[in-house]
């Protein structure tokens, strides 16, 4: 019967070993290490001498949260001998009658006391809820992106792991043989025993719990002595070659699963499904952020949104970190000198393909390909130095980048420049100052994740980010401390403890969430990110770290890193963004509350809208040119031209042909003159003529004051925008050949069909010749000073040189008067006459003197004469009809000046056509494209359109935008929580 018994506690403990194989699924903190337990219970055969069962309470212990899960207790089994005795039938009949009352006693007393275990149990575990969010995102998913049932199907049965296990068997064989074996060495042994079983069950990595109780054992049994140190040191190598197994497997299956939602994507971004994806949360956050960067804060408006900011001292990894967690390498590299001299803004997503892309631009670079990658990290550094300013080294001017890829945490990180100690040549002598400002002004963000990097191959006392990140976040609520180049510091660090004191966060004199230490290559700029991958792990399973427990194993490697800051960054960003929400809300309130009070009838038009309506009011001002008549042209055409060329008409062809002695003398100078004008000058004065009355005509509808609809508000931009075409527009080239032709031929004739039109050009004379007259006798007035009559009246004399030019005047022109047919210019004889009569009078004049005075007082006789000679040829039309034949009187003039006239006129008219129908398009055509030049600086629209009525409503509607993508967003992630 005893072994009856045993061998039914046997199969009871089999059936408890077995049934533990399955896989518990009431916590998800369970998927992480799928592991089964093997139960094992010694059964000797008949013997006169039993060992007591062993009791051994185990309690599991978690390396995330280090608190007990549950506890399982082996029920002890009960063995003795059945003594024989007679009876035995009545005895047994009236043990049978017993059986019901003792069982109904222990089932009461039994639930009794489980009830009440579990009660106390129940009070005594702590609140887990506080420490879920240690746990990353991607645990409580696992049932759904992970295939149980396929996992089940791979793990290995009970008998694969016993062929594992060690022969407790023999362990125990051995330890039984071993007497007076019931010191305290004896219990360290069966903990170990006991440890091993629960390390196999939880597959912990780098963490062991020990926790046994007293076991009772027989004072006659003799065990030998066993190498504690011995039997440690094994079952440690045989968990982590159990967890290195089950650790492949575990990856394997994750990269099939990653494989299968790459496809999954890839079929949802070609259509498949025809229905349209929504955007991510993340690319919604990034939006958010973008819109951030771009917000002018004139109303003091606080942007406490999260963000993971990434410090670190001057080539500690913060570039190497930042690429393993985006799986590419990305940024520019340099050995030793400064890369990163402005912030990056780098959003992490998940997508089918591992591309990056501008927030400015549509370009995708694949980050597969490795000229992609070229260009990309060429790209980045472009943009950099276009940031920086003139004299400057580093600037506050944020990069915006996307990276997309499978398996990509989602996240928004900011690279700053690295802290600097000491400025060297070539820096801008604030760079230091510079750098810690914008460190600063990211950091006190309070919702914002501080990834502190901190180079392990250097000493700890040279740090300089930590100082600051200490006085950032002295609590250390936000910050989680990264060290790199493990691999160097392990070997070049004398005591390794060090190494553990700093992840302990004992070291440096600061606090952080989370410590973690990775190795980011082993420093050559080509290694890729898989190989470099390879390398951290490999340098982890084999480092002395790890073995040791001085690093634990979840505390090590960029992906635990990547995970980590995730969490922290999601956990964050759903406990503030409400309430950032609700201050872009209040700031909403306050804006259109001052707009409604200073501008209660105008519409809220931000820039944009205002360069819009701006735009079309300077449209339709190019479209009014053509409404301008022909006449209107014409007549400023023609008065145009010849303020320009009256001059030269008169001085370089009227006045030498005049001073000629026939008629036929007089028509040929002028026919020469007019050719030379003509071929050299003329058209092209014309063409500039025309160009000055476009630019008038089109200054004045620009700059025209429209009553109460005008806008002073676009003044600015107007002004601009007229300067800007002036400078574009270019006349057409082949108008001056045209041009010379018909000019030409205009000159060349010289019939007068009508009297009226011999009227027209006296008249055209007669002004001509006055206006030169009035010009010559001021000039005349200010050589000679004020006559009499104003120097009574206003009180003003002459000076000395003016005396002087007085006396020159009068002999010149008693000269005239003496000869009045004098030529135009002085003898020498005459200038020395004139000069010793005025010596004669006491006054000394030199002889330039003489003829500057001489030229200015034979002008005006000169005209006075024309303007007589026009009198009289007023009745010359008959004898201009017959060739001035039979008459002394002679009108060549006359005729000069009506060619002159029609010339013009044509000319006016020619230019005119050009305007209308070539050029007034062509400057149309300027002006949009000046227009669309102007729409895409958004620089120049913000020198151009400027005042607080343009700033109120742009922050007006960068709040609203930000106010509605925030609350789009926490709807999303209110419908994914």
């Amino acid at each position: 019967m005893w072994r009856t018994r045993a061998a039914a506690a046997c199969v009871i403990c089999r059936s408890l070993a077995n049934s533990s194989n399955g896989i518990k699924r009431k916590s998800q903190l369970q998927n992480l290490h799928l592991v089964s337990r093997s139960i094992h219970h010694p059964c000797y055969p008949s013997s006169k001498f039993q060992r007591p069962p062993l009791r051994i309470s185990i309690q599991q212990f978690s390396s995330l949260n280090r608190l007990p899960l549950h506890k399982t207790k082996l029920l002890n089994v009960k063995h003795g001998y059945q003594s024989h005795r007679n009876f035995w039938l009545a005895r047994l009949a009236s043990r049978l009658l017993k059986v019901r009352y003792l069982i109904l006693g222990s089932a009461v007393g039994g639930g009794y006391t489980a009830k009440k275990t579990y009660e106390q149990w129940k009070d005594m575990m702590p609140d887990l809820e506080d420490y879920k969010w240690i746990v990353p995102d991607f645990i409580w998913e696992l049932d759904e992106l992970v295939d149980i049932e396929k996992l089940l199907k791979a793990l290995p049965d009970a008998d694969d792991l016993a062929k594992l296990l060690p022969d407790f068997d023999k362990i125990g064989e051995s330890l039984a043989s071993l007497k007076g074996f019931l010191s305290p060495g004896y219990n360290l042994v069966s903990e170990v025993i006991g440890a091993s079983d629960l390390l196999l069950l939880l597959g912990s990595p780098g963490e062991t719990a020990f926790r046994a109780t007293d076991q009772g054992y027989d004072n006659d049994k003799q065990f030998k002595k066993v190498s504690d140190k011995e039997k440690i040191d094994q079952l440690q190598e045989e968990l982590l070659r159990t967890q290195l197994k089950y650790q492949r497997m575990l990856e394997r299956l994750e990269k099939e699963n990653k494989e299968l939602r790459k496809l999954v994507l890839q079929r949802d971004d070609k259509g498949i499904h025809q229905r349209k994806l929504k955007k991510s949360l993340i690319d919604m956050y990034s939006e958010v952020l973008d819109i951030l960067s771009d917000y002018d804060a004139s109303y003091n408006t606080q942007d406490h949104l999260p963000r993971v900011v990434v410090v670190g001292d001057q080539s500690a990894g913060k570039t190497s970190v930042l690429e393993m967690i985006a799986q590419a390498r990305i940024f520019p590299r340099g050995s030793g000198e400064m890369m990163t001299r402005s912030p990056v803004k780098v959003t992490l997503s998940e997508g089918p393909h591992h591309v990056a892309l501008f927030k400015d631009s549509s370009r995708e670079f694949d980050l597969t390909k490795e000229e992609d990658l070229a260009a990309l990290r060429n790209e980045i550094e472009i943009r950099m130095r276009n940031s920086v300013k003139e004299g400057c080294t580093v600037s506050t001017e944020t990069i915006s980048l996307s990276v997309k890829g499978p398996g990509l945490q989602r996240m928004v990180l900011v690279d700053l420049p690295g802290v600097i100690s000491t400025v060297t040549s070539g820096m801008a002598p604030d760079t230091k100052e510079t750098i810690f400002s914008i460190s600063k002004a990211y950091m006190q963000n309070p919702n914002a994740i501080i990834l502190c990097i901190q180079d392990g191959s250097v000493d700890a006392e040279r740090s300089i980010v930590t100082d600051l990140v200490s006085q950032m976040d002295p609590q250390g609520k936000r910050t989680i401390f990264v060290l790199t180049k493990v691999d160097l510091a392990e070997k070049n660090v004398a005591s390794p403890n060090r190494i553990q004191q700093i992840i302990e966060g004992k070291l440096f004199p600061m606090k952080a969430l989370g410590y973690f230490a990775v190795v980011t290559g082993k420093g050559n700029s080509s290694e890729s990110i898989e190989s470099i991958k390879e390398y951290e792990e490999e340098f982890f399973q084999n480092s002395k770290l790890l073995k040791t427990s001085m690093l634990k194993a979840h505390q090590v490697t960029t992906k635990n890193l990547s995970l980590a800051v995730s969490d922290c960054f999601w956990k964050m960003v759903r406990e503030s963004v409400e309430q950032q929400a609700d201050a872009f809300k209040a700031t909403r309130f306050n804006l259109e509350t001052e707009w409604k009070n200073n501008y209660p009838r105008l519409r809220e038009l931000d820039r944009n809208e205002l360069f819009e309506k701006a735009k079309n009011e300077i449209l339709d001002e190019v479209i009014s040119l053509t409404q301008v008549t022909p006449k209107h042209w014409e007549e400023m055409l023609e008065k145009t031209l010849w303020e320009r060329v009256s001059t030269h008409v008169i001085e370089n062809i009227y006045l030498p042909a005049a001073q000629t002695a026939n008629s036929g003398t007089f028509n040929t100078t002028v026919d020469i003159k007019l050719k030379q004008w003509t071929d050299k000058q003329l058209p092209n004065k014309a063409v500039e003529v025309a160009w000055e009355t476009l630019q008038e005509e089109f200054s004045r509808f620009i700059t025209e004051k429209k009553g109460k609809e005008h806008d002073d508000i676009f003044d600015k931009l107007k002004q601009a925008v007229k300067e800007e075409t002036f400078k574009r527009h270019k006349w057409n080239e082949r108008a001056e050949d045209s041009l010379r032709v018909i000019q030409h031929n205009a000159l060349e004739d010289r019939s007068i069909s009508d009297k009226q039109q011999w009227d027209a050009a006296i008249h055209f004379m007669e002004e001509t010749l006055q206006s030169r007259l009035k010009d010559t006798e001021s000039v005349i007035e200010d050589m000679v000073g004020p006559n009499w009559k104003k120097r009574w009246l206003h009180w003003v004399g002459r000076t000395k040189e003016q005396n002087i030019r007085n006396e020159t005047k009068n002999e010149l022109e008693k000269l005239i008067k003496c000869n009045e047919d004098h030529p135009a210019y002085l003898a020498n004889d005459e200038v020395t006459t004139v000069r010793k009569n005025l010596e004669a009078k006491g006054v000394a004049v030199d002889p330039c003197l003489i003829k500057d005075t001489w030229h200015q007082i034979y002008r005006r006789y000169f005209l006075k004469s024309a303007l007589n000679h026009c009198n009289l040829c007023r009745r010359g039309f008959y004898y201009y009809q017959r060739h001035f034949v039979d008459s002394e009187l002679e009108c060549n003039d006359i005729v000069l000046f009506w060619r002159i006239q029609r010339m013009l006129a044509i000319t006016a008219n020619t230019l005119r056509q050009q305007l209308t129908n070539t050029e007034v398009r062509r400057l149309e055509k300027n002006v949009k494209e000046v227009l669309e030049d102007f729409a895409e600086d958004n620089e120049k629209k913000v020198t151009l359109l400027t005042g607080k009525r343009v700033q109120l409503a742009e922050d007006l509607k960068k709040v609203r935008e930000i106010q509605e993508k925030l609350e789009a967003f926490i709807e999303a992630l209110h419908q994914e929580k």
